[in-house]
């Protein structure tokens, strides 16, 4: 149960969200800028980007947290986990661009695209992990 009263928890997820929000728009305007908007909108590097380094950086969080997480790990889960993490990736973005591929008559990249991201997303969490082990 969380030490935090209702409001200082709430402030926490809405601080780290807007910065993870922010964080996500910066990503997706850097990588429209690199790739060009052709490339991007062929293919929605920018949200899979965003999910794979969310996911990474997700199992850096979840292995400090275990390892040093007391005291202060409530606070730290809201804010980063929860607010600046759930801010930067895209699960619902993922879930819409899906779809359009599917609609858009692009069946073979829709699924290559949700195979990549899963696969990726979790690549992603598990190394994060282990960095934190062998950290540890």
């Amino acid at each position: 149960m969380s030490s935090l009263s209702p409001l200082a928890a709430s402030a926490n997820v809405a601080l780290g969200g807007a910065i993870g929000a922010l964080g996500r728009y910066q990503l997706g305007r850097a990588m429209t800028h690199w790739l060009g908007p052709q490339v991007i909108t062929a293919f929605p590097w920018a949200t899979l980007a965003a999910n794979v380094i969310g996911s990474m950086a997700m199992g850096v969080l979840a292995g400090w947290l275990a390892r040093h997480g007391s005291g202060s790990g409530e606070q730290l889960r809201l804010l980063l986990g929860v607010g600046l993490l759930g801010g930067f990736t895209t699960f619902s973005a993922f879930s819409l661009e899906l779809m359009l591929l599917i609609e858009r008559g692009q069946p073979g990249t829709a699924f290559a695209y949700g195979a990549i991201s899963v696969l990726a997303g979790l690549s992603g969490l598990y190394i994060g992990l282990i960095v934190m082990r062998i950290a540890g």
